[in-house]
């Protein structure tokens, strides 16, 4: 039976005074890929920032192998194994992929992961890796935030919208590169709104809708229809 290495127990968040996240109760396993689903406005990426470090919220609330992890600043939520590819991908600009791909390196964690693998990982960008990280491709700026996240050696990768914006055979291409990056235990959420895609590469989903969950279960489970109810709420 797999480990939990994820949990939320009645995760709130607020911006400011806003409430945005309610009660939400949310497992991760080990080498698990869940999906998290909703139309825009409905938490998700608030919930990936909760996890992260990036919204302020109880300690007990989010817990990492069974340690309370809730409220730790960003970095030391990447020392402890969790690390996440943006929404935007958020590369810096003034530097070569290589450069981008180096500065995911800086929590010192030993593993699997470093710019050979990552190169290996993804062939483009050893060929691409003097050049500025701006004159890619929106797919092969993917590939640099996906290997920044991953010279980590993360535990638990956190993917919000990686397929944003991206041609239908790049988002393929960079979903079948998942089954490699989870095949030693890594740990996987990703954050989607294309529902098919979310649905084939995961083990389980959850949606949200308005901050709360409105559906869980395991992906292969889950009906259309039920989806389309939770998603939307009709």
């Amino acid at each position: 039976m797999s480990s939990v290495v994820i949990e939320t127990h009645k995760l709130n968040g607020f911006y400011g005074d806003a409430k945005v996240l309610f009660d939400i109760d949310f497992r991760l396993n080990e080498g698990e890929v869940v999906g998290v689903l909703g139309a825009n406005g409905a938490g998700k990426s608030s919930f990936l920032k909760a996890i992260s470090g990036l919204m302020k919220v109880e300690p007990g609330m989010i817990t990492l192998r069974g340690e309370a992890i809730g409220g730790s600043e960003p970095g030391e939520i990447v020392r402890k194994g969790i690390a996440m590819v943006p929404e935007g991908r958020r590369l810096f600009p003034s530097m070569t992929v290589e450069e981008n791909l180096k500065m995911g390196a800086f929590a010192g964690r030993k593993g699997r992961w470093d710019i050979n693998s990552v190169y290996a990982q993804f062939p483009i960008l050893k060929e691409k890796r003097n050049v500025p990280s701006t004159s890619l491709s929106g797919g092969q700026q993917q590939m640099v935030a996906i290997g920044r996240a991953l010279m980590s050696n993360p535990d638990v990768l956190m993917c919000d919208e990686i397929s944003l914006g991206l041609a239908p055979v790049v988002i393929k291409d960079i979903y079948d590169s998942l089954p490699n990056i989870v095949s030693e235990g890594m740990s996987v959420v990703i954050i989607e709104q294309d529902v098919m895609v979310a649905q084939r590469c995961s083990q389980r989903l959850y949606c949200l809708q308005e901050g709360r969950v409105s559906l869980e279960g395991a992906s292969e489970a889950l009906t259309r229809d039920q989806i389309s109810q939770a998603y939307f709420g009709i």
